[in-house]
């Protein structure tokens, strides 16, 4: 099913907050002064190393929530867009930059970074219509390129069969670089149709979850049509060369939620008409949802409608497009679980499902009558968390067994074919193709092997290297292990830590430790260049996977969810003094971090113990729990947070641990540097703001606490890499500074 999601980067989360969504009714609150302008006080403070934090006016607004009142005195910072807002993000940054200017060895480690990221990436090639494509990136290009070769078949001259492939000179069919001088436009989704004649590809500008989509001629380049604009979370799946379906939502006007930009629709858009005729195909008011995405199957024959209100279960419906009546027929309207269509032929669509199955399962159901109750297992559910995805008449089974890949080979009636025999242990991904494939391209990694990418035979099983990358990396000289811990109330979490060999466990050596915990979204061993610095100069970077992930199935998730939120934090803080008590750092070498969801698990444990780590790095982080849902992706989020809406007892238990709200004065936190982007409009930067502006007004330590604000740019996806390597080098000074740590 060729559909292009021009988001999922692993979390619906983490496409929607991730590495996940949308919105919902903004707070009906009591407020004693809702004008934000009405001065009551200005926080301003200096630490004793002489850092004079910029002043932060102090409103008097209030919320009511079931009888208790809650100040918001930075309910001003909400809006990213007034002049006044835009004012205090740069007194902050010059504070900020100033300090990070001052550390002497901070531009060595950028020109470091920006050594070990010197070095080609190319991506798997894929084939459509006439022609070959993969994606190449020279070294430090802000943005991959996409390239292309024309592949023509050649006849041998005793027969009418076609022999080896002739391949033409390569050309760049799409560079990001030239959509944008400063390179923060970049290239977010792209799709072809059937016979690889029409293209469609998706741009994000600032780094905005905001699309456009272009349509283009693949044989010409020219663009066909009008441009579609505001295009959010969705896919691009074409319906032959006629048009193609995607989804959006209605623009707001600011951050804030109204029922009616809460929701999604899926539309379809005929090649070369305007946007204004797009058919409105699913969603709006008679059927409000506040995700909708729509594929067709390979054989052009069905829509396949995915509709959910959170970012955990959703909805199956189907159109047959060869009908005369149109009609949408439910497949499954359990909207507690996860399901998804991965293949069909004549007379099953194949689903991927975690109902009555804690771990997910392959089940094939009739086309005729294609709800639960005539499902059949294919790939029964076992102990281990399965992913499934097929090509060339097979289907590949990824199992996580205990956070590591396991891939098995079935045929569609469930039969074995062979285990799958991986480069070591580590996670691969891409087992995926078209059924008449006869190769697919899979990725290894793992914290020490660099991605690496490899053909498959999908007939003998053969796996043969087809690129590797060449840097300045020996992964002989690091160590990963995986460790097992018991958190607070016994829970066994497994904890991965990575270091040079050679290293003396005497609790010296400076640790990054990084979690995410949330809505399923498992943390797998991968490699990545970001943290070599910190790796070659003696740190340590440990990995634990906490529980709100999805590394042992759906009881593992909800184990970290609403009123059980507190095991995530439980977990976290239990790795950190697990390191410490093993002799691999001591909290004042220790650095915590995460970004997005794991930006709200740093907030939190360094506000419930702030002696537990050195350093604090909440990155674009969820910290005002109380009002995220009434902000743009916001309200999708309930099922993991429950809302300060829902009940008495629900709007307690976030209080109790929501960063904004639980800074002391008084209190030594950590040295913080909190970041976010201006254009964020996924996890709006208005939790940074107020996040900051609560630890500057009450920190009680002479150490540092600051935020650093991106300009032009959003949650993340489609940063230039100099902006990337900047941020980098500025987190790695900041560590080792903090620490007391020269790395050179």
């Amino acid at each position: 099913m060729k559909t292009t999601f021009l988001l999922f980067s692993s979390l619906l989360f983490a496409a929607f907050v991730a590495i996940s969504c949308v919105t919902e009714q903004p707070l009906t609150s009591n407020t004693t002064n809702s004008n934000p302008d009405v001065t009551e006080a200005t926080a301003s403070s200096a630490t004793d190393s002489g850092i004079r934090y910029p002043s932060t006016r102090m409103g008097d607004v209030t919320d009511t929530y079931f009888g208790t009142s809650v100040a918001d005195p930075y309910r001003w910072l909400e809006d990213d867009r007034s002049e006044e807002t835009g004012t205090w993000v740069k007194a902050q940054n010059e504070v900020t930059f100033g300090y990070l200017d001052s550390i002497p060895f901070r531009d060595q480690i950028r020109e470091r970074i920006a050594e070990h990221w010197n070095y080609e990436r190319v991506g798997a090639p894929f084939e459509e219509g006439e022609y070959t494509y993969f994606y190449r990136n020279d070294g430090l290009q802000n943005q991959s390129v996409l390239y292309r070769t024309k592949t023509s078949k050649t006849s041998d001259d005793t027969s009418d069969d076609t022999t080896d492939d002739t391949v033409t000179d390569t050309e760049i069919y799409l560079d990001p670089n030239e959509f944008s001088a400063d390179g923060t436009t970049s290239l977010a989704g792209l799709s072809f149709s059937a016979d690889g004649s029409l293209s469609a590809h998706a741009i994000s500008i600032g780094g905005s979850d905001w699309r456009n989509i272009i349509t283009m001629n693949t044989e010409t380049k020219e663009v066909i049509g009008d441009t579609l604009t505001n295009v959010k979370f969705s896919g691009i799946s074409w319906f032959g060369n006629r048009g193609f379906f995607y989804s959006s939502y209605e623009k707001p006007d600011g951050s804030e939620l109204s029922a009616k930009t809460d929701q999604h629709k899926l539309y379809f858009h005929a090649v070369g008409s305007p946007q204004s005729e797009d058919e409105l195909i699913f969603g709006g008011e008679e059927m409000p949802r506040r995700y909708v995405f729509g594929s067709v199957t390979d054989d052009d024959r069905y829509l396949i409608i995915s509709a959910s209100v959170s970012t955990t279960g959703n909805e199956l419906y189907m159109i047959d497009l060869m009908a005369d009546s149109k009609n949408l027929i439910p497949i499954v309207d359990n909207t507690d679980h996860d399901h998804s269509v991965i293949d069909s032929d004549d007379t099953y669509f194949y689903i991927y499902t975690n109902l009555d199955a804690e771990t997910y399962k392959v089940v094939r159901a009739p086309i005729e009558n294609p709800t639960p109750e005539n499902w059949q297992d294919i790939i029964p559910y076992t102990h281990h968390v399965l992913t499934a995805s097929t090509a060339g008449g097979s289907i590949f089974a990824s199992y996580l067994k205990d956070v590591k890949t396991q891939v098995l080979q079935y045929d569609y009636d469930g039969n074995l074919i062979r285990t799958v025999e991986l480069p070591g242990i580590g996670t691969a991904s891409g087992f995926s193709g078209d059924r008449d494939d006869e190769t697919l391209f899979y990725t290894f990694t793992s914290f020490t092997y660099p991605s690496t990418i490899f053909e498959y035979d999908i007939k003998t099983g053969e796996s043969t290297l087809y690129w590797a990358p060449e840097m300045d990396f020996n992964p002989e000289e690091y160590v990963t292990e995986q460790v097992f811990y018991f958190s607070k109330d016994s829970t066994r979490v497994p904890m991965f830590i990575t270091y040079k060999k050679g290293l003396e466990m005497d609790g010296s050596n400076p640790t990054e430790l990084y979690a995410y915990g949330g809505f399923n979204i498992s943390l797998r061993p991968s490699f990545s260049v970001s943290r070599l610095i910190w790796l070659e100069n003696g740190g340590i970077y440990a990995q634990p996977n906490i529980r709100g992930g999805g590394e042992y199935g759906r009881e593992w998730h909800v184990a970290g969810t609403q009123m059980q939120k507190q095991n995530v934090f439980d977990d976290f803080i239990a790795a950190a003094n697990y390191l410490v008590e093993n002799g691999y750092t001591s909290h004042d070498k220790l650095a915590i971090s995460g970004g997005s969801n794991g930006g709200l698990l740093v907030g939190a444990v360094m506000t419930q113990q702030p002696e537990l780590a050195a350093v604090a790095f909440p990155a674009v982080g969820v910290l005002d729990m109380l009002r995220y849902h009434t902000f743009t992706a916001g309200a999708g989020w309930a099922f993991d947070y429950g809302t300060s809406e829902d009940n008495p007892d629900m709007f307690q238990y976030l209080l109790g641990y929501s960063p904004v709200h639980n800074v002391q004065d008084g209190v030594r936190y950590p040295s913080t540097m909190i970041t976010t982007a201006d254009h964020d409009d996924r996890v709006v930067p208005a939790h940074s703001f107020k996040f900051a502006a609560e630890l500057q007004a009450k920190h009680g330590g002479e150490n540092p606490v600051l935020i650093r604000i991106e300009t032009n740019a959003g949650h993340g996806a489609g940063r230039s890499t100099e902006s990337r390597i900047a941020e980098l080098a500025d987190k790695y000074a900041f560590a080792w500074y903090e620490m007391g740590v020269n790395p050179f």
